[in-house]
Formats: structure tokens, C-alpha cells, sequence
């Protein structure tokens, strides 16, 4: 049973979304603040996690940030807030989508479903690429530069192995975000943006000159090494 918790500030929200996942048969727990929400996380991670951004006590994209320090569990962000500004930093931050109040139950469990597939264990790569002073184990998920350890989020680590296991070939937009989140997501393209410009900070000499992952513009990304 896929276990999942849910978190926000609403007891009304929590009792909708309780009530839909038991009856297809999710294993729910809830929480009103953060804290209490990093507690059920420490004692048992769960398959899945909804989490509402305003919260009284940490705010939302400080729990992702928290549970990103030991957890790679899918995160799914409800949240009234609209602006791209807070989508963009949620995603930052480490969640791995974002859906925004109000929403339909049908498309929020097609997404939570999504993202469990997403975290499920996957096969193995068996990648490893060696560029200048880069070294990536797509297999490991360990990434190094210049010798030192560079920490990279699940959903950066999908991004950069759908690119290194077609070295050299282009991948366009659709097929990548069809790859990392899903069909439902192949119109997305904000999300390449924000995902690759984290990716090129972290591992190229130059984020706006970037060597290794090339934008291919209007078509999509190529890994070049």
C-alpha cells in the first residue's frame, strides 16, 4: 500500500484529500505545520509527499529543503499561490511538482501517481562519463568536479541520465519531459528551464556558457562530452 502524507494548514483540504486517497486505497497521514510534518518523515518516509506551501510554522519550501537534506521521496506542492516566482522556487528547492489551488482530484491523482512511479527504484544505468574535470555515475547518482563531491536532486539526477544516455544526440523538449514527469507534462517547458540552469550552476565552468549541456534553441538539449 503506497503510502502518502499529506500537509497543509486546512482541516478542511486534509479531510478531502484523506478521505480520496483511502478510498483508493492510499495509506494516509496528516499534518497541519511543518514541523510535525519533518517528524513523520524522520520516523517513516513515506512513498509520497502533498505539501501545501503557506504553513504556520516553517514555511513550505524550508520543509522541501529539509527533507531534501536526507530524502528523495516525490514531493508535490499544492499551493494557492499562483506566481512563477514561487513555482520556480518551490521546484528549486527540490520538489518535483507543482499543482496549484484549486484543483481537480482527478488530475491531483494522476500527478501523485505519476510522481510515485517517478521514485519508484529504477533500472540500472550503468553510466559513467568522464569530461575534463566532470566525472558522472548516472548508475551511483554521484557527480564530482574538480575532485569535489557535487550533490544533485533526484529530478536533476533523472534530467542528466535521460541527456548522458544519449550522449552527444539531441533530445527535444517533449521527450525529456515526457521522460523525467510524465505525458502530461510535455508542454511544460518552464521546467527544463529552471532544472538546467540548476544543473549548469552546479556542474559547468560557465552556467551561461555551458559546455556540457547544451540548449539546442527551440528544439531541445543535447549532453555534449
Amino acid at each position: 500500500m503506497t503510502f502518502v502524507l499529506v500537509v497543509d494548514d486546512d482541516p478542511a483540504i486534509l479531510r478531502t484529500l484523506r478521505i480520496n486517497l483511502r478510498a483508493r486505497d492510499y495509506e494516509v497521514e496528516t499534518a497541519g505545520d511543518g514541523r510535525s510534518a519533518l517528524q513523520v518523515v524522520a520516523e517513516r518516509e513515506p512513498d509520497a509527499v502533498l505539501l501545501d506551501l503557506g504553513l504556520p510554522d516553517l514555511g513550505g519550501v524550508a520543509v522541501i529543503r529539509r527533507i531534501r537534506q536526507s530524502s528523495a521521496v516525490p514531493i508535490v506542492v499544492l499551493s494557492a499561490r499562483h506566481e512563477s516566482d514561487d513555482k520556480v522556487e518551490a521546484l528549486d528547492a527540490g520538489a518535483d511538482d507543482y499543482v496549484t489551488k484549486p484543483f481537480g482530484m482527478e488530475e491531483l491523482l494522476a500527478r501523485l501517481r505519476a510522481a510515485v512511479r517517478r521514485g519508484a527504484p529504477a533500472a540500472s544505468a550503468t553510466e559513467r562519463v568522464v569530461v575534463g574535470d566532470l566525472v558522472l555515475d548516472v548508475d551511483d547518482s554521484t557527480a564530482t568536479k574538480d575532485g569535489a563531491e557535487v550533490h544533485l536532486t533526484p529530478t536533476e539526477w533523472r534530467i542528466v541520465g535521460a541527456l548522458v544516455r544519449r550522449r552527444g544526440r539531441l533530445v527535444r523538449q517533449a521527450e525529456l519531459l515526457r521522460e523525467v514527469w510524465g505525458p502530461a507534462y510535455e508542454r511544460e517547458t518552464h521546467y527544463l528551464r529552471v532544472y538546467l540552469a540548476q544543473i549548469r550552476r552546479k556542474l559547468e565552468d560557465d552556467p551561461a556558457r555551458p559546455a556540457y549541456f547544451v540548449t539546442e534553441p527551440g528544439l531541445g538539449y543535447r549532453f555534449v562530452g
